[in-house]
């Protein structure tokens, strides 16, 4: 697909690329699954379609997010990319100031790098296995912040230690953007509403009840620290499907679905924020499949493809609730239902560029009337 390179850019509609896992070699058409060369051709696709930004959820395999969205820049002229949730762990402070400073100086102020506090723990700078704190990622971005702007930081604290650290040359611009990746729960909201951060991501499979709760907690919390609560951009990721197979639908979303269910905790945080019953997830868990999986999550562990079986576990009704499927104007209808919500921005998730083309055309004409 390539669609027209002059349409205009939509402010408030982003797309998620090569979402969940990545294939080392090219797939068919019309699977679910996608190469990360194809991803990469997605963001051109993405940019072409007038999507605001693209944004990559990083992996440690095949999903690099440097090195892809350094390679989507050079593919790409206009379109803001931007990392998922990045991990602050996964970086030394210094490297990753360094890397938002050579994106900027290199391809012109589109990257937005998106943080939080990842889970599992990662083992910290002191080789402690504890889990991230919310003052751990305010510093960690404080830091940032202060190198952009050409200081020495030293520091000790949460973050780690740091003696002396600085960028030496700086790009002589606007520094990234820095957005909190959260589900908007009150330590979640507070953190967001933090003077370091310019917006938040929530999170997929949220119904637009949840959206809504989050933004309010997310504005709630700015308005208590006199910050401006329309300074801080949110976005909300949205699965959508529209006029896809049942198939191809049920491996977008149902099977999406169940990558979360069987993270550990997030079954009882998405009964808890979306009004769920917990029983579902318990079948789920409980799924042949998972009793011994080799990783810590059906996430990383399988394809979305090889999940349909245990994909028949999720609700329809929840899916209908948290993602837009079925045809072009009622995928435009679920998204306008987030936009309603109170999101600032809504990013399709998990499907295409190519897939979603009609629905981008119905989103701009609903826009416009």
């Amino acid at each position: 697909m390539r669609a027209n390179p002059q349409a205009a850019t939509l402010d408030d509609l982003s797309m998620w690329v090569g979402s969940g896992r990545v294939y080392s070699e090219d797939q068919p058409v019309g699977s679910s699954g996608r190469s990360a060369r194809q991803a990469i051709d997605d963001v051109a696709d993405a940019e072409a379609l007038g999507i605001r930004r693209a944004i990559l959820s990083e992996r440690y395999n095949l999903k690099h997010a440097s090195t892809f969205l350094g390679i989507a820049a050079g593919r790409t002229s206009r379109i803001d990319l931007a990392t998922g949730v990045m991990a602050i762990r996964s970086r030394h402070p210094l490297l990753t100031a360094a890397m938002g400073a050579t994106m900027h100086a290199a391809v012109g102020p589109r990257l937005v790098l998106g943080v939080g506090k990842s889970e599992p723990a990662w083992i910290d700078r002191d080789g402690q296995g504890r889990a991230t704190t919310y003052q751990e990622v305010i510093d960690y971005v404080d830091i940032l912040r202060r190198l952009w702007r050409g200081e020495q930081v030293t520091y000790s604290g949460p973050a780690g230690r740091f003696e002396k650290m600085a960028l030496g040359d700086c790009y002589e611009g606007t520094p990234p953007q820095v957005w909190y990746g959260t589900i908007g729960n009150p330590l979640g909201a507070r953190t967001a509403s933090h003077p370091v951060f310019d917006g938040a991501m929530l999170w997929p499979c949220m119904t637009p009840e949840a959206v809504h709760n989050a933004v309010t907690r997310i504005r709630g919390a700015a308005e208590s620290n006199n910050r401006d609560p329309s300074s801080i951009r949110i976005i909300a990721p949205v699965i959508t499907a529209p006029e896809l197979s049942e198939h191809e639908t049920r491996a977008l979303a149902h099977a999406r679905l169940i990558t979360y269910a069987t993270w550990p905790g997030y079954d009882e945080v998405f009964a808890k924020i979306n009004n769920w019953n917990i029983a579902p997830f318990k079948a789920i868990a409980a799924h042949p499949m998972f009793t011994a999986m080799p990783d810590v999550s059906a996430d990383l562990s399988f394809h979305r493809e090889e999940l349909m079986d245990p994909a028949s576990l999720v609700p329809d009704a929840w899916i209908e609730e948290s993602c837009a499927i079925g045809s072009v104007k009622a995928c435009a209808a679920k998204l306008k239902e987030f936009k309603d919500a109170g999101a600032d921005e809504i990013a399709t998730y998990g499907s295409t560029p190519a897939q979603n083309a009609a629905l981008v055309a119905a989103w701009r004409d609903m826009k416009a009337s």
